[in-house]
């Protein structure tokens, strides 16, 4: 296992040597890591390229966290197809990594004559997408299982199977288990461009080169211009799609105990009301297009519309406070498929487009990839007996690390994170490179004060170890 620090190269001095392996994946998003998992465990020696600090520094970090059944994929799709590999994947493997995942379920729910029209279609497409336990529920048995909805509720379709996952351990573990079974990662190294001699590839980075027989291109918001950088062209276009959230408080996790789904259009799941995996209550994400790909700030009227829908669906939301606001960037492509290019004669696999589903997708991807790189020659031997890391859990309804004794102190009183913690993730194997990393994986700076107390201790503990420097307000992403 190989890690390079988390320094900042700002010049050509002071490289690190040239890597090599047989795949590079360009990318530290959760494709990107479950791509590098599932290589390292086929066999392969991988080396993960990310040109932020920390993994989830793009569309990764900013998502709806539902492990998705694919009811509503587009039918025969490939999407449709990864997500079905990637759920069944996950719920496989979820244990021995020890992440969490809480069966919420799921309604897509009708509040208009028009919305519940629609529900026939709804319903065949989830039974042609080999979904069949979808049901239609009547008023009063929406109101039995959720009493806290809206009266106005006209009607669900329930999605039992749904569940609410932890979108930041998630990838963590993919890439974790990825290292530990001889793979590498390098970060603060963007890729600049490359050359291909007709059996390997010789990436260039803002760090050095990096040689590989096979290239995976999973560099989501900018995957399109990594392809025109290395390849001299892209056969896709990224038009980034701003998503924004409310976060409520955790007392709100009383009043909601499914997934609320909207009945979706053709362009946007919609508006989705849905519990976390944290314990908090979250409302989103918006549909906004925009030319930036770094723009994720957050704009009162949107919140405040956001605000609202969540109370007219829940009323007694109006009397909870609102924690934390965010938002997300997804790389769409103006296409509803996803855009996966394969170039069999450059050693050249690009994911392009993966929105959405891509959390749930991830797993299937990778699965689909190693079938692609089969097709291109690659011959490697399957690890027989796997290193298998767990991660910490932060999940709310399970054992939390204050709970057991020896943990110093509790650094961040919000989120009941501890000192034990903190270090647990600045030196363990894959350690933190930022401090959007160290929230990530910790809950810290989360909660209702969003740092404004344990920033200093935080600082106190993080001192020289990363690039940015640690200021209240800093805890949304």
């Amino acid at each position: 296992m190989t890690i390079q620090s988390h320094k900042k190269y700002s010049s050509d001095t002071n490289l690190p040597p040239l890597a090599s392996g047989d795949i590079a994946v360009i990318g530290g998003g959760v494709v990107g890591c479950a791509v590098a998992r599932r290589m390292a465990l086929e066999g392969a020696s991988v080396v993960l390229i990310e040109k932020a600090a920390d993994i989830l520094d793009g569309a990764s970090k900013g998502n709806s966290a539902i492990l998705h059944t694919g009811f509503d994929a587009p039918v025969g799709s490939l999407e449709w197809e990864c997500v079905q590999k990637g759920y069944h994947e996950y719920l496989e493997i979820y244990k021995g990594l020890n992440l969490p995942l809480l069966k919420t379920g799921a309604l897509v729910a009708a509040w208009t004559e028009e919305q519940e029209a629609k529900f026939t279609d709804i319903l065949k497409k989830g039974s042609d997408n080999g979904v069949e336990d979808l049901r239609l529920l009547s008023r009063s048995e929406v109101l039995g299982l959720e009493p806290n909805l809206a009266q106005s509720i006209r009607a669900a379709i329930s999605i039992p199977r749904e569940y609410v996952m932890d979108p930041w351990s998630t990838p963590l573990a993919y890439l974790q288990q990825a290292l530990q079974n001889g793979g590498q990662a390098f970060f603060n190294a963007e890729v600049t461009g490359g050359e291909f001699d007709g059996s390997h590839w010789r990436l260039n980075t803002s760090r050095g080169q990096i040689k590989a027989r096979h290239v995976v291109n999973c560099a989501g918001l900018y995957g399109d211009i990594v392809d025109q950088n290395v390849l001299g062209h892209s056969d896709f276009m990224i038009k980034p799609r701003k998503g924004q959230f409310v976060v409520f408080d955790m007392a709100a996790s009383k009043l909601l105990g499914s997934v609320i789904l909207p009945v979706p259009t053709v362009r946007t799941k919609g508006i989705v009301l849905f519990p976390t995996i944290f314990g908090n209550i979250a409302v989103g994400p918006t549909a906004e297009d925009q030319e930036g790909r770094d723009d994720a700030t957050v704009d009162t009227d949107n919140l405040e519309a956001l605000h609202a829908q969540a109370i007219e669906k829940v009323p007694a939301l109006a009397n909870i406070p609102v924690t934390a606001t965010y938002a997300g960037i997804r790389p769409a492509s103006g296409e509803r498929e996803y855009q996966v290019i394969d170039y069999p004669d450059r050693n050249w696999i690009t994911l392009g487009g993966i929105r959405s589903t891509g959390l749930t997708s991830s797993l299937g991807l990778a699965q689909h990839v190693h079938q692609l790189l089969l097709q291109q020659g690659i011959q490697f031997e399957t690890i027989a007996n796997p290193v298998t890391p767990q991660v910490p859990n932060l999940a709310e309804h399970l054992p939390r690390d204050y709970e057991t004794p020896g943990y110093g102190e509790i650094v961040c009183h919000c989120e009941m994170v501890t000192e034990r913690e903190i270090k647990a993730v600045l030196e363990g194997p894959l350690p933190a490179g930022s401090l959007a990393g160290l929230k990530r994986r910790t809950r810290a700076t989360m909660g209702r004060c969003q740092g404004f107390y344990c920033s200093a201790r935080l600082a106190e503990l993080t001192k020289g170890m990363f690039a940015e420097p640690l200021g209240v307000g800093d805890a949304d992403d």
